[in-house]
């Protein structure tokens, strides 16, 4: 799992793999180590008790909760993303994104994308 925040955006890719657990399971987590034994976590989940995509912070993690509903029909569709948008306590709004990560059109020295999706511009060329 992939992830990307600038400002108040968060954005999630998965591939074909965590896409399934996260279906299978309810939960994919990363973690990204640093010196001293200190790490960085973030996971998404899905809740059938939530109804709205939202992110949640504390203890040097970042949760994503999506609603086991939108969870099941992204997993199995062709749907490539799940938007939302949280309101928080000053009133600014932090954008939630979570992608199916696709393989890219040319490939690069060192990437793994065995994984991914299919880009839909590969026109079957199978980048």
């Amino acid at each position: 799992m992939k992830i990307r925040i600038r400002d108040n955006s968060i954005r999630l890719r998965l591939t074909r793999g965590e896409v399934d657990m996260l279906h299978r399971t309810g939960e994919v987590t990363a973690t990204t180590g640093f010196p001293g034994g200190r790490a960085f976590r973030y996971s998404l989940e899905s809740s059938p008790a939530s109804v709205n995509p939202a992110a949640f912070y504390s203890d040097n993690e970042i949760r994503v909760r999506l609603p086991e509903t939108v969870v099941l029909a992204w997993a199995t569709t062709e749907q490539v993303s799940v938007e939302g948008e949280q309101v928080l306590d000053d009133g600014n709004k932090l954008g939630l994104l979570v992608e199916k990560d696709f393989a890219c059109l040319a490939p690069r020295d060192g990437e793994d994308e065995s994984d991914m999706y299919a880009h839909p511009n590969a026109a079957g060329e199978g980048c």
